[in-house]
Order: C-alpha cells, then structure tokens, then sequence
C-alpha cells in the first residue's frame, strides 16, 4: 500500500462508519487512493467537482451519483454533504484534492463527515 492508501484507511475506513471513499488529485482527476472495490470515472469526479462552482444551484438541484440523486443538505466552496435514503455522500475540496466518502444506513453520519472534515484539515495544512 503506498502512503496515501494507508491514510485513507486510518483514517477513513478504519473508522467502520465510511463505506467507500477515494482521495482524487484535482488537477488530472487521477485516483491518488482508494478503498476497495470503489471506482470512480473522471467524468464522475468532473461531475463532483463542478458541483462545488455553484453551492446554491448544488443545493437546490442535488448531486447525481452512483446512479442515486442526493439531496444537498450542506453545500459551500468546500463541502457538500447529500443524502439519499439511509445513504450518503461527502465531498470535501483541498487545495490540490478531492475527498468522496459513502455511508450507509448502519453508519453514523457524523462520525463520517468529521473523520473525512479532519482528513482535509490534514491535507489542508500540509498544503495539498
């Protein structure tokens, strides 16, 4: 595993309240890490990405992905939280990243949102 896929295992997956999660480089939307089994297509992360132009269109219209449509419940220049269901999805923006993280019905949102918000936070501070 290189150093990146182990971050986001400690600090992501390990949590037991992510279900699926990638750290993407912004600038050619390459995967950096991912868990397992969870693939993304640049025209998907272009899609994420675009969604942070305009937080209050996001909010109003939601975020499609993973052939699901989820309601915006947060949306600024550097998060958006959407919900579907008993699912949902966070995406957080650094300077040169992008954090997608899933949760499921048997997780806990919160703990989600904070561990991926203190991922960022790292990233930020590191300048990435």
């Amino acid at each position: 595993m290189n150093q990146l896929q182990n971050l986001l295992h400690d600090a992501l997956i390990s949590t037991d309240n992510v279900q699926q999660c990638a750290i993407i480089r912004r600038k050619d939307l390459s995967i950096r890490a991912s868990s397992v089994g969870f693939h993304l297509y640049p025209d998907q992360v272009q899609l994420l990405l675009d969604s942070f132009r305009n937080p209050p269109q996001t909010r109003e219209e939601g975020i499609y992905f993973d052939d699901r449509q989820y309601k915006c419940v947060r949306a600024d220049k550097n998060s958006i939280y959407g919900k579907c269901d008993d699912r949902g999805l966070i995406l957080v923006r650094t300077v040169t990243l992008l954090i997608v993280a899933t949760y499921t019905e048997s997780m806990y949102p919160s703990v989600c949102v904070e561990a991926v918000e203190k991922l960022a936070d790292y990233f930020k501070e590191k300048g990435k």
